[in-house]
């Protein structure tokens, strides 16, 4: 599956876009030195969440997900299974559940929820991260399985 093209204001249209991790890394992770940066700082979160084993969807927005040509960092927000539990976690991949700690150890903004507390529904929840700062609304991608 493919991304679509930007819009004139350099974001995908609103809509959330499934793709592989390999298919954002080519798409969005080329380019000048921090976007290349950028995506492999998403590459290494991605891989330690999926190693949980308790990742249900994983969701990419902001500067990364558009057509600036250096994105500040990337945004990501994680949608995690009820059975989820921080606490059971050790070493690096904890570090992902804390905001202040994520951004600084991995160059990510890193939100999360549990599926219980999409309180609106999951496709509400993530609909939310669509909406700019400024009030319009702009593409978001989620990040799916490699096919087998």
């Amino acid at each position: 599956m493919s991304l679509p093209a930007f819009n004139e204001q350099g974001d995908l249209p609103t809509g959330i876009y499934p793709a592989t991790l390999s298919e954002v890394l080519l798409r969005l992770g080329n380019g000048l030195p921090n976007r290349r940066l950028a995506g492999l700082r998403l590459e290494r979160v991605y891989r330690l969440v999926s190693r949980t084993g308790h990742l249900a969807r994983f969701v990419i927005f902001g500067s990364f997900a558009t057509a600036k040509p250096d994105p500040n960092d990337v945004d990501v927000f994680l949608l995690m299974e009820d059975t989820f539990h921080v606490g059971q976690l050790s070493g690096e991949v904890r570090l992902i559940f804390d905001h202040a700690t994520a951004q600084s150890h991995f160059g990510c903004s890193i939100f999360w929820l549990r599926r219980l507390a999409a309180f609106e529904g999951e496709e509400d929840t993530l609909a939310y991260w669509q909406i700019k700062r400024d009030g319009k609304q702009r593409g978001i991608v989620e990040i799916i399985p490699e096919s087998k």
